[in-house]
């Protein structure tokens, strides 16, 4: 059973620079990409940021651009979200997902939980 586990959300203020964690488990995903999404209240499920396989390829929403940078760890199955100079409009429940294809553009077919950051000015 696929599982990923998303850890680093809640309240944080704009200034400060979390970040977010995804551990994978029950299949290894060594070979695909992996990605953020967000999805604010009232809006739809919208790409963050993306990761090829060997980190080779990333892409980024315009909206993060040069604020959040996505990294990974084949080895400890788990990729980051390093998130920086936080704006109000991130608020948001962020999903980590997983992809069959190795590169970032997907598409993304297993998904974690989500966690939940809202940012305070």
């Amino acid at each position: 059973q696929v599982q990923l586990v998303e850890s680093g959300g809640g309240l944080v203020h704009t200034g400060r620079s979390p970040r977010l964690s995804c551990i994978a488990s029950g299949r290894t995903f060594t070979g695909s990409a992996m990605g953020w999404f967000r999805q604010a209240p009232g809006k739809e499920r919208e790409f963050v940021a993306g990761i090829s396989w060997n980190s080779d390829t990333t892409y980024y929403a315009d909206s993060v651009k040069g604020r959040f940078t996505i990294s990974r760890d084949n080895a400890k199955m788990t990729v980051n979200l390093e998130m920086n100079s936080l704006k109000p409009e991130d608020t948001a429940v962020y999903y980590c997902a997983a992809s069959d294809l190795p590169g970032p553009a997907g598409p993304y077919s297993y998904w974690g939980q989500g966690t939940q950051v809202t940012v305070s000015s």
